[in-house]
């Protein structure tokens, strides 16, 4: 069934952003770029979760949209992470993010201020009516202490440009009643709820697994698309041992930059308070790396 959001279905990947010597290494970056649009990967996510947009400057953060966007150069979509816990500083985010040419923006939930549902309705109300860009509300409760409740969505579906919501609370049923009330599209925050999300009417995935098998997603969403339903369930059961691993290990990014490390795509560096894995637990991806067919 069509969505608001179908432009934006399929594959996107939730970039890293490399660092080296503590400086954002953007020549690195432009890498990551050519190497998922190489894949066919159709749209790139700078400045997410992955991103480590919380550790950015505001000028990085702008930077790393500026780059991923100049590199892109049309051959994918960009959806840019603008997203705070200040709604002030998301409105300057993503007035940037648009004047750079960002095809659209990804705005988590207000995080540790922990909004009530008119707070997070005001919000991206005022961002969406603010700056002409198509919207990704990206619920992530987790991570922002608050759940965008579904009566929520319904609400924000009346704003014409916001499109999509990015569905990382884990609940099949929090995205069925979403799909069963709005015509937003649903788009997997879960690597290895993807199959699942497809399942229920989702269109796509913003994509942490994606930054070293994007070929193994884009079949997976190919599978599904072609009702190849065994094909599908195949690549889902290949896929979840290393998808459950980059998210389980340790907290995102720190298991997806340790596996760009081991493979010799990334320093491997993060940004304090985020740490790497102690050796345990890098030998444990490396054995699902290997098992995998990867190392």
């Amino acid at each position: 069934m069509p969505t608001r959001g179908d432009a934006f279905a399929g594959l996107s990947v939730a970039l890293i952003t490399p660092f080296r010597n503590g400086e954002v290494d953007y020549k690195r970056l432009q890498e990551q770029v050519e190497f998922q649009i190489g894949a066919g990967t159709g749209c790139l996510v700078p400045c997410g979760t992955t991103g480590e947009s919380p550790t950015l400057s505001h000028d990085e953060h702008d930077r790393v949209i500026e780059s991923v966007i100049q590199t892109a150069a049309g051959r994918a979509l960009v959806m840019a992470g603008t997203g705070s816990n200040s709604t002030a500083e998301a409105l300057r985010l993503t007035r940037h993010a648009a004047e750079a040419g960002a095809d659209a923006v990804l705005q988590v939930a207000p995080y540790y201020n922990k909004p009530t549902q008119a707070g997070l309705y005001e919000h991206f109300k005022l961002l969406a009516e603010a700056v002409d860009l198509p919207q990704c509300i990206y619920n992530i409760p987790g991570r922002t202490g608050r759940n965008i409740e579904p009566e929520t969505f319904l609400r924000l579906a009346e704003i014409p440009n916001i499109v999509m919501v990015k569905e990382a609370t884990g609940s099949l049923d929090q995205a069925s009643a979403i799909l069963a009330s709005t015509d937003l599209t649903i788009l997997s925050g879960d690597d290895s709820l993807t199959l699942p999300l497809l399942a229920v009417g989702a269109q796509g995935v913003v994509s942490v697994a994606a930054n070293i098998v994007p070929l193994d997603m884009l079949a997976l969403l190919q599978a599904f698309r072609s009702r190849d339903t065994e094909a599908a369930q195949k690549w889902h059961l290949r896929l979840f041992p290393l998808c459950r691993d980059l998210l389980s290990i340790s907290t995102n990014p720190i298991p997806i930059k340790a596996a760009m490390q081991i493979m010799g795509r990334d320093t491997g560096e993060l940004r304090l308070p985020m740490t790497p894995l102690d050796e345990d637990q890098k030998a444990s991806l490396r054995d699902t790396m290997t098992a995998y067919g990867l190392l």
